[in-house]
């Protein structure tokens, strides 16, 4: 395994959890976002865990993967699901490299063209 995920999430919600003890308003108020994004129940909590997967590829955070893959593998997710979950991620990442490709041609035509 590249990392013990199991672990580094113990280690995470530990810490997150000393640092609540020092701010809990922040704790609270991302609670309230967390809360406020599943509250109207459109999507099935596997759904909010999958896209949050694809979220955590694109944003390139470790403890958002170890928390949301045990989220989604307990509402039910399986590795077919998070693969294809993480293909979008894969796919919009690339889509936005091409995006931001044609940006910089862009700049370097405003740079040469004057």
């Amino acid at each position: 395994m590249m990392q013990d995920w199991n672990a580094y999430r113990g280690a995470l919600t530990e810490r997150i959890g000393d640092y609540a003890k020092l701010s809990p308003d922040v704790l609270r108020g991302l609670a309230t976002i967390e809360g406020a994004a599943e509250s109207t129940g459109h999507l099935a909590p596997k759904i909010h865990e999958l896209i949050a997967l694809a979220v955590a590829v694109t944003t390139r955070c470790d403890g958002c993967i170890t928390i949301h893959t045990k989220k989604a593998v307990e509402a039910g997710a399986t590795r077919e699901e998070i693969a294809e979950a993480l293909s979008v991620a894969i796919a919009l990442n690339t889509g936005a490299a091409m995006v931001y490709s044609a940006r910089v041609m862009d700049a370097v035509a405003a740079v040469t063209e004057g």
